[in-house]
């Protein structure tokens, strides 16, 4: 009995450790931006007295199961109280004083975290299976390409540390279909980057807001924080927050269309990407590739794939570059060799790609920059 208390004990210990780690990427207790912050202050004031309530509560049961116990020279049950009245009004009054007071922090930080600011730049964040996509929708956003429409990322939001962001929160399907015509794949996911802001629903014809800066140039990691399918686990996303200089750079890249090569195998892959040949073609039925004929919205758009803020893809489950910044070719061809080999209930099928084939799909990819 006593070595299995002593290995609950250290299980709990441990437990307690992992959960008090400072450098977790998605840690609440370690706010990186104004909203972040204030929603930090609201859980430490109302932390305050929930703990107390627990000592309080929690100690008076452990105080009277110990005090009166079954001892085995006692055989009298002990005295019996069945009511007292000022005990009971004390009990119902203080709990409704210790509500009062924590409410009135709590609607106001939730009145001032649901203010949209005029002047801040607007961004629509669009739930997939399982997968986000960030549509910048600001006049100065647009590309310099075809319909000028806005710039799309997919996997990396990038923002300019320092300032106010509004996003759109809406549930898509990608433009898949049942056979009746109905919308599929539209499901609630919950939009979450803990570093920046709590968690808010992202449901299915209904738009939700957050309002959120980062205080700094940084990369800030989030994921999908409700239940929304098989992959669910793995959707996940990035914020990468740029100073001045290279969000300008960004914003220019990012209106130009994507780098169409000529020779070698990267031009081999972009023909089987598009069917030039008569060969391949299924990639512009869901990809996005801008200044070109795949327009589809049913999967991440591709046109700056390979551009260095495009830090991962899939959900944010691979690493479009390897540590030392070389691609990450081996993760990208494990993707398309058969991408639910690498990721259980991927909407994407396996297109029976020969290994040759990938490598040219490969070579495209990573020209996209």
């Amino acid at each position: 009995m006593r070595r299995t208390r002593w290995i609950l004990a250290l299980l709990a210990l441990s437990i307690l450790l992992v959960a008090c780690s400072k450098s977790a990427p998605q840690n609440t207790m370690n706010p990186k931006g104004p909203t972040a912050q204030t929603e930090k202050n609201l859980l430490v004031l109302v932390l305050w007295p929930a703990a107390a309530v627990f000592v309080i509560v929690e100690g008076g049961i452990l105080l009277i199961s110990i005090r009166f116990r079954h001892r085995k020279d006692r055989d009298r049950m002990p005295p019996q109280i069945h009511g007292n009245t000022r005990l009971e009004i004390g009990w119902t009054i203080a709990p409704a004083i210790v509500l009062a007071v924590i409410m009135v922090p709590t609607v106001s930080t939730i009145w001032q975290l649901a203010r949209q600011p005029a002047d801040a730049m607007q961004i629509t964040v669009e739930g997939y299976q399982w997968w986000w996509g960030f549509r910048y929708t600001d006049p100065d956003m647009t590309v310099s390409y075809g319909d000028h429409d806005a710039i799309v990322t997919a996997d990396v939001m990038v923002i300019p540390a320092g300032r106010t962001i509004d996003l759109s929160l809406t549930s898509l399907g990608g433009g898949a279909h049942s056979t009746s015509g109905v919308p599929d794949h539209e499901v609630i996911h919950s939009f979450w980057a803990p570093q920046l802001f709590g968690k808010q629903d992202v449901i299915p014809g209904e738009t939700n807001h957050i309002v959120f800066s980062a205080d700094e140039p940084g990369v800030y990691w989030g994921q999908c924080a409700e239940f929304c399918g098989l992959q669910h686990g793995k959707m996940k996303f990035r914020i990468s927050a740029l100073d001045e200089a290279d969000w300008q750079r960004w914003v220019a890249n990012q209106k130009d269309p994507a780098v169409k090569p000529t020779v070698g195998a990267a031009q081999q892959g972009m023909d089987l990407f598009f069917g030039t040949n008569g060969v391949g073609g299924q990639c512009i039925q869901c990809h996005g590739v801008g200044g070109t004929a795949a327009s589809s919205t049913a999967a991440p758009n591709l046109t700056h794939f390979a551009a260095t803020t495009h830090e991962c893809f899939a959900g944010c489950d691979f690493q479009v570059f390897n540590p030392d910044g070389t691609p990450n070719v081996e993760a990208l061809k494990a993707w398309l060799r058969d991408p639910n080999a690498v990721k259980l209930g991927a909407k994407m099928p396996d297109y029976g790609l020969t290994e040759q084939q990938i490598d040219t799909l490969v070579a495209y990819l990573y020209s996209l920059k």
